[in-house]
């Protein structure tokens, strides 16, 4: 290391020297086991939106062969000075329209929500989902201001990595011949799974991460670092029937890896999703020959004896007494009965489960049914309703709702549910990405809006149901949400079992590489409207949100067909309300002088719970106090009418938050401690500082 620091001294760059020092030292100190990758320079979000200014950094809108960071030192007229970040000294002039403001990983940022549409099929109820078109690291930073620690369920499809451009690290995107792709990949998701862990709720949160095998095991890795305290577990399941090769063995299947909070378990169902099952209610009644271990004749003689069987009847009319243990079993008739004797599979003798004097007893009952004769065993298969069952009889959880009139043995059935628990490997038709994705999409935006390797609807649906069934109030965060399939796998679970589950989505708006050289060659940039409307979340995402509730293509025609394993009709749309909104960036300095509460009332409204219609301002003028009943939640704004606010309030005991602005500490709690209401924040303070800690914590 000596050796190092010594060339090091020689260079003569002190910005360069110090930053390739402090990587020097970073390196010395990583561990040499475990998962290690490469921390790479911060990521970069540019901001279209934003002003460029003297002290903001910029880079180059088409930034593929310079990458370098500039900082403004002043703008004139159409033209602006900047320097180089790693070295100031070093300083260049751009055409204005040629840079984007962009924001660091870790720079402090005060984000707000712009209302872009919003579309009701629900107007009777109060719950609304929320699609946002930003950069997801940004977007966590917001979601961990509104809903630290309070979601229950977040499902992510994160980009596979496959060396197939199909995703972007720092605005480029990563193939198969960058060297650092999986450093870059593990480096991208470890700074959004850490923030993701906080949104959790801590007791009872699960995240699960859907993959392939490019990188499932880094990202295993990878979630046993973070996650350390959760319990991880693995799903296989099939998504490609029909299997993708290259020569070698034919890939039908991805995973979905699962953390489970301490508290958080999968509530068993009538499905275990182990293969095509249909939904029943039958219950197993159980074999009479004993298998496994203690199942051979000498273990228990006095439960080798014979059952007499009356095949024309098809019944089971008695048994005899056990057969002493030096006697060998005859298998002839007995007065026109068979007999059959506990033989097992292999021909030696075994025993049966239950003994003679139980066994005449379950046969009074009608518990008891005859199966197929084996002429290898020379014995039939009989089966009977065990102890456990009979218990469930008993206490209603099994229905006894037939008795065969020739027979007189029972027809039983689970009463609801059969309560089953949900395997770890799937193989379901409906799982088929090709069907149940592309094709899927393909009815709802037309073929001319393609989408890569979209997920089926129902293996997304299956993954977030099995967590949330007993959750009907769940609040559910995708922050991959790509073409939006867990929107529509939520809105299609609510619709099934009359739940209010509520889902946040998050995607960025890129364009495909192949779109952005057709854009770029016809002269058009990143930011522009009509770049910009070829993005996913312009083009994919949100159209297919408003469709599937509405029931309609995007041209507007009815949708065909009906939702699987369900008599709903594509065309009838999903009862259910959405908000498409697009993240920007404020300035903090007229934040706190109050200059910015229209651009943050989408804020206040999804942190009380996104209830009813986003409300809007449609004047300049602030009201002295904005009292939202549809929304549940109030807004104090000028702190001098506060005794009109608590008046106000007194009657509206549904207003369930409060935001109060003042400057002052003691004002705050002042009347905070008059007022009934239970939630209160004071603003900006509780923002500003939000996002201040957030920027200390990176």
């Amino acid at each position: 290391m000596a050796a190092i620091h010594d060339l090091l001294a020689q260079i003569q760059d002190e910005a360069l020297r110090n930053r390739i020092e402090q990587e020097v030292d970073r390196l010395s100190k990583t561990k040499k086991f475990g998962l290690v990758f490469e921390q790479h320079l911060p990521e970069c979000t540019p901001l279209y939106d934003m002003p460029v200014k003297a002290g903001v950094n910029v880079m180059l809108k088409n930034s593929k062969e310079d990458k370098t960071l500039y900082m403004v030192l002043k703008v004139e007229g159409e033209t602006v000075l900047c320097a180089r970040k790693d070295n100031l000294k070093e300083q260049v002039s751009f055409a204005l329209k040629d840079v984007v403001r962009v924001a660091e990983f870790g720079e402090p940022i005060y984000p707000y929500l712009k209302p872009v549409d919003s579309v009701c099929n629900a107007p009777d109820s109060e719950l609304w989902h929320a699609l946002i078109e930003a950069d997801n690291y940004h977007a966590l930073q917001l979601l961990e201001y509104l809903y630290a620690g309070k979601v229950d369920c977040i499902y992510i499809d994160p980009p596979y990595n496959t060396g197939a451009k199909d995703w972007k690290y720092n605005n480029d995107y990563v193939d198969g011949a960058d060297v650092y792709r999986h450093s870059k990949w593990l480096s991208f998701m470890e700074k959004r799974l850490k923030i993701a862990k906080k949104l959790l709720n801590p007791k009872t949160g699960v995240l699960v991460v859907t993959i392939d095998e490019h990188e499932v095991h880094r990202l295993r890795m990878l979630l046993d670092e973070i996650f350390a305290d959760f319990y991880i577990q693995m799903v296989t399941y099939v998504s490609n029937p029909t299997g993708a090769t290259q020569g070698r063995f034919s890939r039908i299947e991805e995973y979905a890896l699962y953390c489970f909070a301490k508290d958080a378990y999968v509530p068993s169902g009538d499905d275990p999703l182990i293969g095509e099952n249909a939904t029943t209610n039958e219950v197993r009644w159980k074999s009479l020959l004993r298998s496994g271990t203690s199942a051979s004749r000498a273990d228990r003689k006095n439960m080798f004896y014979p059952v007499y069987v009356d095949e024309k009847k098809g019944i089971v009319v008695d048994a005899g007494e056990a057969l002493p243990f030096e006697e060998e079993p005859d298998f002839s008739d007995v007065n026109g009965l068979q007999v059959a004797w506990p033989v097992r599979t292999d021909g030696s003798l075994g025993r049966w489960s239950v003994g003679a004097e139980t066994f005449r007893e379950l046969i009074k009952k009608g518990y008891v049914q005859l199966g197929r004769y084996d002429e290898k065993r020379k014995t039939y298969g009989i089966t009977y309703i065990s102890s456990e069952t009979q218990k469930m009889i008993e206490n209603g959880t099994i229905d006894i709702v037939g008795r065969d009139e020739k027979t007189g043995v029972v027809s039983i059935q689970y009463s609801n549910e059969h309560s089953q628990a949900i395997r770890t490997v799937w193989y379901r038709t409906r799982h088929n990405a090709g069907v149940y994705g592309t094709n899927l999409i393909t009815s709802i935006l037309g073929k001319d809006r393609g989408f890569s390797f979209p997920k089926s609807l129902y293996a997304t649906y299956d993954s977030i149901y099995s967590i949330v069934r007993n959750n009907k109030n769940a609040l559910i965060i995708d922050f991959f949400a790509g073409s939006g399939t867990t929107l529509h796998a939520v809105n299609l679970m609510n619709q099934k079992d009359g739940g209010s589950r509520r889902c946040i989505c998050v995607t960025n708006n890129e364009v495909s590489d192949d779109e952005a050289k057709r854009l770029a060659s016809a002269g058009y940039e990143p930011g522009d409207k009509e770049w910009e409307k070829y993005g996913i979340a312009n083009y994919i995402t949100w159209p297919r949100t408003k469709c599937s509730i509405l029931g309609s293509d995007v041209a507007g025609n009815p949708l065909k067909g009906t939702y699987v394993d369900t008599e709903m009709q594509l065309s009838d749309g999903l009862y259910s309300n959405a908000a498409f909104f697009k993240l920007g960036f404020l300035d903090k300095t007229s934040v706190a002088l109050g200059l910015q509460f229209k651009e943050l009332l989408p804020i206040l409204w999804m942190k009380s719970g996104a209830i009813g219609t986003c409300p809007e301002l449609t004047s300049d003028e602030l009201p002295k106090m904005l009292i939202c009943q549809e929304n549940k939640f109030a807004v104090l704004i000028d702190e001098n009418s506060f005794s009109d606010f608590e008046i106000a309030l007194r009657d509206k005991p549904e207003i369930q938050t409060v935001y109060l602005i003042t400057d002052y500490e003691v004002n705050y709690r002042a009347m905070k401690k008059n007022l009934s209401v239970k939630i209160t924040y004071q603003l900006y303070r509780d923002y500003l500082d939000n996002f201040r800690i957030n920027h200390g914590r990176n």
